[in-house]
């Protein structure tokens, strides 16, 4: 008799993950980022740390430029961002993040490293290394061998 396939690992996985943002979106709030979205923090992995043009964000984030340009628009208006000249192009501009933004990652750096430490204690730092380890080693297998270079959003 042939083992009952399962996908809970997957299920566990994404809710995990939503798990974690949710909690990081409600300390932003109470810290006074309450207009920054999951997706934009994905637009700041990308930004940080010598900026990016819109094209090479819809790339990373693998979305339309118009998406890209509408995400850079919202964060430009409240602060995050800011488009300057782009230093090899004269057409282009390149999107870096600004004091605000700078601060919106600082304040998400402290309380990520913050729940790692909590889970270090959880389940020991052996556990939270083959953890780690596990993780890496699965995300390559699915994608060839490699780190993915996109982050979409997925939400």
């Amino acid at each position: 008799m042939e083992p009952t396939p399962t996908y809970d690992l997957t299920i566990l996985l994404g809710l995990g993950f939503r798990s974690i943002i949710d909690a990081l979106h409600e300390h932003l709030t109470a810290r006074g980022y309450g207009d920054v979205r999951p997706a934009h923090g994905f637009a700041f992995t990308r930004l940080a740390p010598a900026g990016a043009t819109g094209n090479e964000l819809a790339e990373f984030l693998d979305i339309t430029k118009q998406a890209a340009s509408e995400m850079i628009d919202y964060l430009e208006r409240r602060g995050y961002v800011a488009r300057q000249p782009h230093p090899q192009d004269r057409r282009g501009k390149l999107v870096t993040l600004t004091e605000r933004g700078w601060s919106c990652i600082r304040e998400t750096e402290a309380f990520l490293s913050h729940l790692e430490r909590q889970l270090t204690a959880e389940l020991g730092a052996e556990r939270m290394h083959t953890l780690r380890t596990d993780l890496r080693h699965l995300v390559m297998l699915v994608n060839g061998g490699t780190l993915p270079q996109k982050f979409r959003p997925t939400w």
